[in-house]
């Protein structure tokens, strides 16, 4: 437990909605809202799809949820762009 009174939680992100604001699975199936925290509004952290976010929740609401940390996700395919800077000259 992080803070007194929340729950630390891990799940899965199903979709992106508007006003940073993600639809995100738990293990039990049980899909909640969720919104960034200010640290990663702050540091630029971008989540998407298919990420695995660690949570905090109150007990007394488990349908609202506010995502902490995003985790390493090795086998997640970001799909970066290639980035080009025109062609290589020798």
């Amino acid at each position: 437990m992080a803070d007194t009174g929340t729950v630390e939680v891990e799940g899965k992100i199903v979709a992106v909605l508007p006003g940073t604001m993600f639809r995100v699975e738990l293990s039990n199936k049980h899909q909640v809202l969720a919104h960034i925290s200010g640290k990663l509004r702050k540091h630029f952290i971008k989540i998407t799809v298919g990420d695995t976010v660690k949570m905090e929740m109150n007990p007394r609401d488990l349908e609202k949820a506010r995502i902490v940390y995003r985790l390493r996700n090795a086998s997640a395919n970001r799909n970066a762009p290639i980035r080009s800077y025109g062609p290589r000259r020798r």
